[in-house]
């Protein structure tokens, strides 16, 4: 009866241990799983931010010119589209296109006409530099700097 019992708890142990390496197997498996599904997502995630960068325009704001917004007061926040003045304003356009069309240099070529129209309108533009400080003699100012001994001398 001895071997009943020793076989018995041979066939237990032999079973936790089916158990434990099957829970094993089931955890690695299972993290394999979510480290394949993380690796997706970084790549997703770096597709996204790659595409995010190419949008992104604030490199291009930087380069560009500022334009200052009190050059050239807009006309249209003053100006109401009501009825009498889209009127008024259909009848101008109306005889400014007719003569344009009438125009010998725009029957002669069109594509000309209208760029050299758009050069005489166009202002040119003018860059400000800023000024540089000059002495009365006429030398350019230095900076003066404090040195810390000096301003230490002077509080004691």
């Amino acid at each position: 009866m001895g071997k009943k019992r020793s076989d018995s708890n041979s066939d237990r142990k032999f079973e936790k241990k089916l158990e434990f390496y099957s829970k094993v197997k089931d955890a690695v498996t299972s993290l394999s799983a979510q480290k394949s599904i993380t690796k997706k997502k970084s790549k997703q995630q770096r597709r996204q931010n790659k595409k995010l960068k190419a949008y992104n325009l604030s490199s291009l704001l930087e380069s560009l010119p500022e334009v200052e917004a009190s050059q050239k007061p807009s006309r249209k926040d003053d100006f109401k589209l009501n009825c009498k003045s889209r009127q008024k304003l259909v009848l101008k356009e109306r005889d400014r296109i007719s003569a344009v069309l009438k125009d010998p240099n725009f029957q002669a070529d069109p594509l000309s006409a209208i760029h050299q129209h758009l050069q005489n309108r166009q202002q040119p533009v003018v860059e400000e530099q800023p000024k540089k400080r000059v002495n009365k003699n006429g030398s350019k100012k230095k900076k003066k700097k404090k040195s810390k001994a000096s301003t230490g001398l002077q509080s004691m």
